[in-house]
């Protein structure tokens, strides 16, 4: 397959993700656009290294997997302990965080 089949569908999953985190006010389908962006990258990222010939981008891919793991770690954190307070889940009713 030509490398420019892989970038369309990355660059509409990417196109996706964005519109979603654009839209979207719910702190949980933001953090999961974010994942659809992330995977988007990765997919590129892994068909340029496919089409070099050589490791870099699959190298790449996973530090962005790591990436997006700790992301999810600390957003998913802050979604929880918000729901326990009882504080709006609205992102534009969160401007400030109390501790």
């Amino acid at each position: 397959m030509n490398i420019v089949w892989f970038l369309v569908l990355s660059a509409f999953i990417f196109a996706i993700g964005a519109a979603g985190v654009m839209t979207r006010r719910n702190p949980l389908v933001i953090l999961l656009c974010l994942e659809l962006m992330l995977n988007a990258g990765n997919l590129a990222l892994v068909a340029f290294a496919r089409d070099h010939g050589d490791q870099d981008g699959q190298v790449f891919a996973l530090i962005v997997m790591v990436v997006a793991a700790c992301e999810v770690v600390v957003g998913l954190g802050l979604i929880v302990a918000m729901f326990r307070r009882r504080l709006p889940l609205n992102v534009d009713e969160m401007r400030d965080l109390r501790g």
